[in-house]
C-alpha cells in the first residue's frame, strides 16, 4: 500500500472510504483486480476498530459450533435479524479468521491454545483477544501489514469524502476535500465500497473517538441509498464515568471474568433485572443501570472487580488498568464509577448479503451497514467478524459488479457539482454541541412520543441551516450528524414499540401488530422520508407520519 502524493494522480477502479477492519479487509480482496484508492478523514489510525477491546466473536473452540453462535446472535438481536445474514457471518467466519492469524495476527493464548473467553449473552467461550484488550487494534495492524503487500492499492490520508457522485442513477466516484489544502477533487471509480464505521459522535456520551460522525451514512442518503434499522442504537452499559474526562470504554469481558456491577449504595442489583444477572444482553444492562441510577438519584454506578486477583487484571486488561490508573483509581483496590454511553449503531446503509446497497455502484460494510447480522441488539463481539466477514463479500460484489463496465466512468467536476459555491456554518461547534446534548436528552436510552416529537421538531430546523455545501471538514461533519440525527429520531419515533437497544416508556411492550418490520429511510428530492416495510410481503408504505 501506498501514499498518494499531490504528483501522483488519484484514480482507481475501486474507491474504498474509510480505514478500519471492513475498509482495509475489502481492499485487501479488491487489490488483485484493478487499481484501489484507500479514502481516510484524519489519520488512518483513528478508526474505532483501533479501539475495539473485547475481542473477536468466532466458533472455533471444541466447546463451540456455528450453530450455537448462529443461535445466539438470533437471541441477541430480538427477533430483528435477518437469518440468512447472521448464517453468513458465523459459517464464513472461522475462514476469515484463520486467515488472520495466516497473515500473523497474534491472539491470547493458555498452554498453547487460544484462550477463549465469555461476554454477555454469549452461551460459550468464544472471543479470541490480543494483548488482553487491544484486539481491534492487533487486526488492524495486520491488515494493514498485508495491505501494504499490495502494490495495487494507495491510500490518500487526510482526506474527507464530502459525497458520493452520481451519473444516471450509478455511483461512479466521490468528491474529496484535502483537509489539509482545501483543494476539492472529485476521483472516479467503477465502484464505491462505504466502510466509515459509525455515528456515536451525535451523543454526548460515547465510546466512539471524535470521527465516528456517521459520514457514510449522510452521504449514502443524499446519493439517494436507503437506510435501514436506524432507532437501533447501543449503548454500551459501562464506560468510565468521571467529570473530568472523556467517556473510555470497560470491556464487557470485565463482567465475563467475574466483575460486578453496584449501585451507588454499593449493592449488586443485576439479579433483579434479568437471569443472567451482569451477563444479560447490553440492552437490558444499560437500562438495569439507568433505573439504578435514577432510583438512587445518582450520575453512575459502580463496576467492581477488587474481588479478581490483581495480577491477573493487570495482564488481562492491561489498557484498561493504566487508562485508569492515569485518572488515579486502582481498578484492583477500587470500584469503577461507570454508565451507559452511546456505542454502535445497528441501523445504516441497507445492503443485501453480498453487501450491495440500493444504489447501483455502491457497496458498503461494517457499522455503516445494515446487512440484518444485529437485527435490534448487536451481540458482544460480533462487530469486528462482521468488517471481515462483509468487507470480503462487499469487495467480490463490487469485483463482479465493475467487471461489467468498459472502464472507469467521466464524472462531473468539483465545480460542477458544488454549483453556487461553499458556505461557512456560524457556530459550528455549538451546533455540534447542542446536537449531542439534545439526542442524549430526547433520542437516548429511554424514548417518549413527547422526547421524539420535540427532538425532530429541532433538527428540523437545524437541518435547515445546514442544507448548503460547506467549505470545511467541521462545518461537513456538522451537517452529517444533523442527518443522521433526524434519521434516527424519526426511526424511533414511528417505531412504537421496546425491542432490543430502542425503548419506549410509552410503549415498555415488545410485540404490538407488525413489530417485525423493519424501519427505512430515503431522502426524495432533497426531503427526508421515513418509510415501513411489511417484511411478510416486502410492499413499501409511506410513513404516515410528517414527510419534509
Amino acid at each position: 500500500m501506498r501514499s498518494v502524493t499531490r504528483n501522483n494522480t488519484a484514480e482507481a477502479d475501486f474507491l474504498v472510504v474509510g480505514s478500519g477492519v471492513a475498509g482495509l479487509r475489502a481492499a485487501i480482496e479488491l487489490s488483485s483486480h484493478g487499481r484501489v484508492l484507500i479514502l481516510t478523514k484524519g489519520h488512518p489510525l483513528e478508526s474505532s476498530s483501533i479501539y475495539a477491546q473485547g475481542g473477536v466473536a468466532v466458533a472455533l473452540s471444541e466447546e463451540d459450533d456455528v450453530a450455537i453462535h448462529l443461535n445466539d446472535t438470533l437471541k441477541a438481536g430480538h427477533g430483528l435479524c435477518r437469518e440468512e445474514a447472521v448464517r453468513v457471518l458465523v459459517e464464513e467466519g472461522p475462514e476469515r479468521v484463520h486467515e488472520l492469524i495466516a497473515w500473523g495476527a497474534e491472539f491470547d493464548k493458555v498452554d498453547g491454545k487460544f484462550a477463549f473467553a465469555r461476554e454477555a449473552a454469549h452461551s460459550r467461550s468464544r472471543i479470541l483477544r490480543a494483548r488482553g484488550d487491544a484486539t481491534g487494534n492487533e487486526m488492524v495492524r495486520v491488515l494493514l501489514a498485508q495491505a501494504s503487500r499490495h502494490k495495487q492499492i494507495w491510500q490518500l490520508e487526510r482526506h474527507f469524502t464530502v459525497d458520493l457522485v452520481v451519473v444516471d442513477g450509478r455511483c461512479c466516484g466521490a468528491l474529496v476535500l484535502d483537509e489539509l489544502s482545501g483543494q476539492r477533487i472529485v476521483i472516479p471509480a467503477k465502484a464505491v465500497v462505504l466502510a466509515t464505521g459509525g455515528a456515536g459522535q451525535i451523543y454526548a456520551r460515547t465510546t466512539n473517538p471524535p470521527n465516528a460522525t456517521g459520514d457514510g451514512m449522510a452521504m449514502a442518503l443524499r446519493a439517494g441509498a436507503v437506510l435501514e434499522d436506524m432507532e437501533f442504537v447501543q449503548f454500551h452499559p459501562t464506560s468510565l464515568y468521571l467529570p473530568s474526562s472523556p467517556p473510555f470504554l470497560l470491556s464487557e469481558a470485565m463482567r465475563g471474568e467475574g466483575g460486578r456491577l453496584r449501585n451507588s449504595k454499593g449493592e449488586l442489583f443485576m439479579h433483579k433485572y434479568h437471569p443472567a444477572g451482569d451477563l444479560a444482553p447490553r440492552d437490558i444492562v444499560a437500562r438495569a443501570i439507568w433505573s439504578e441510577m435514577a432510583a438512587t438519584r445518582s450520575r453512575h454506578v459502580y463496576l467492581d472487580v477488587t474481588h479478581l486477583d490483581a495480577a491477573f487484571i493487570k495482564r488481562r486488561f492491561p489498557t484498561i488498568y493504566a487508562t485508569c490508573l492515569r485518572y488515579d483509581i486502582d481498578i484492583t483496590e477500587e470500584w469503577i464509577p461507570v454508565s451507559p454511553s452511546a456505542h454502535y449503531m445497528m441501523g445504516g446503509v441497507r445492503t443485501d448479503l453480498s453487501g450491495a446497497t440500493s444504489l447501483p455502484g455502491l457497496f458498503a460494510a461494517g457499522e455503516v451497514a445494515c446487512s440484518g447480522v444485529h437485527g435490534a441488539n448487536r451481540l458482544a463481539s460480533n462487530s469486528l467478524l462482521e468488517g471481515l466477514v462483509f468487507g470480503t463479500r462487499a469487495a467480490r460484489a463490487a469485483t463482479a459488479f465493475a467487471s461489467r463496465l468498459p472502464g472507469v466512468p467521466a464524472v462531473p467536476s468539483a465545480k460542477e457539482l458544488e454549483g453556487g459555491g461553499l458556505c461557512e456554518l456560524e457556530d459550528a461547534e455549538k451546533l455540534r454541541s447542542s446536537l449531542r446534548r439534545l439526542m442524549w436528552g430526547k433520542v437516548g436510552l429511554v424514548r417518549t412520543q413527547d422526547s421524539l416529537a420535540s427532538a425532530t421538531a429541532q433538527l428540523s430546523r437545524w437541518a435547515h441551516l445546514v442544507s448548503r455545501s460547506f467549505r470545511t471538514r467541521t462545518a461537513l461533519e456538522v451537517k452529517n450528524m444533523i442527518q443522521v440525527a433526524q434519521c434516527i429520531a424519526e426511526s424511533a419515533l414511528w417505531r412504537e414499540n421496546s425491542v432490543g437497544a430502542h425503548y419506549r416508556a410509552d410503549f415498555p411492550e415488545k410485540t404490538r401488530p407488525d413489530w417485525r418490520q423493519h424501519s427505512q429511510v430515503t431522502q426524495v428530492n432533497e426531503r427526508v422520508m421515513a418509510v415501513e416495510t411489511t417484511k411478510t410481503r416486502g410492499q413499501v408504505v409511506e410513513w404516515r407520519g410528517r414527510v419534509r
